[in-house]
């Protein structure tokens, strides 16, 4: 009985060793689309996933697909993990950002992560070279440091003797940290208006009637601002306007440099969730902008192929609960829905 019982310690150690070696391969955390045909062929976007909230996790592969499928890239999608290799939104369990050495392209929907030194190591090499960005929502506090003299600088309210990361990541790249929710979230969605100087601007070509599920970020962001959004009183685009609430900044575009290195262009959006890449001039306005940040502009065209690749069903984004149980290597190919799966109630993060 005796070695009976040891052995099956030793068999429930091995499967643990085993569970927790595969969800440590970089292979795991990743899946990859890559385009054969267009403007594309021959350059990288990598794409990180881990917020707790917007389902950045079911709207960066379907991106991805697009500019893979239509466009030619080669798009890599990188997913924070579970101890089980399961997809974990909000996680800091992020593997394989080695990726990043070879990217012509890096795309956000991040929120309080805190990567291992290595992974934090290429992020910011990335960062050196001026490597271009494109950012959604909660990637204003992509960061949230605490016990890392190393890397805290990039903490979303950073106020160090790094006096130029004052508010940590987001205010020193993207130009704004997170402030605050404007409006009420889940009951009013917001109308993003182009700002007149920019409408002629390469990121807005074509676009037109953007409209955003989300509700509104408190935002004054350093940079050249694209659009505003009026909140509006509820969640359908006709929606009448809150009188109480004036148009905010929603996208904005700035050159940043980091110390020593070279300079690198940065899209920003305050909105982003699952739903609303269902609005299609939102949706082209993000394509636009990933071109853009590629320094691609003669290939942005108004009547630009945007359709989604593959079924798209995003889930409606909340805070308490996400597709569980689905892998990264469950959204591969064209055809795999996103986001496949059953909707798992998790407590509330901070």
């Amino acid at each position: 009985m005796k070695n009976l019982l040891k052995s099956m310690l030793a068999l429930g150690i091995a499967l643990i060793t085993f569970a927790s070696r595969a969800q440590d391969d970089p292979a795991k955390h990743r899946v990859v689309y890559k385009g054969d045909k267009g403007p594309g062929v021959g350059k990288n976007i990598v794409f990180i996933a881990t917020d707790h909230e917007y389902r950045g996790e079911e709207s960066l592969p379907a991106l991805a697909r697009i500019m893979a499928k239509r466009y030619g890239f080669t798009c890599t999608v990188v997913y924070a993990l579970d101890s089980n290799g399961y997809i974990y939104p909000g996680s800091s369990n992020v593997k394989g950002l080695d990726v990043l050495d070879k990217a012509d392209l890096m795309v956000l929907f991040m929120r309080f992560a805190h990567f291992e030194d290595k992974e934090m190591q290429h992020f910011e090499n990335y960062l050196k070279r001026g490597g271009p960005i494109v950012a959604f929502r909660t990637s204003t506090h992509a960061f949230e440091i605490k016990n890392d003299p190393k890397w805290e600088r990039y903490t979303w309210n950073y106020k160090g003797s790094k006096t130029e990361w004052k508010d940590g990541f987001g205010e020193h790249i993207l130009g704004e940290t997170w402030v605050s929710h404007y409006g009420t979230n889940h009951k009013q969605s917001s109308k993003i208006i182009i700002d007149e100087a920019q409408k002629n601007h390469a990121i807005m070509r074509g676009v037109k009637d953007m409209w955003a599920q989300s509700g509104g970020y408190t935002a004054a962001p350093k940079g050249t601002v694209l659009a505003k959004g009026q909140v509006l009183n509820g969640m359908t685009a006709d929606s009448p306007a809150d009188p109480t609430k004036e148009p905010l900044p929603v996208a904005w575009i700035r050159d940043y440099q980091m110390e020593g290195g070279k300079k690198g262009r940065a899209f920003t959006t305050t909105h982003g969730a699952s739903e609303d890449l269902l609005n299609e001039g939102f949706r082209r306005m993000i394509v636009n902008a990933m071109f853009w940040g590629l320094g691609l502009e003669k290939d942005i065209k108004p009547n630009n192929d945007i359709a989604f690749v593959g079924p798209y069903k995003p889930t409606t984004f909340n805070f308490s609960g996400y597709k569980a149980n689905v892998k990264p290597s469950d959204l591969a190919g064209w055809d795999s829905l996103i986001m496949p799966g059953e909707v798992l109630k998790k407590k509330k993060s901070k």
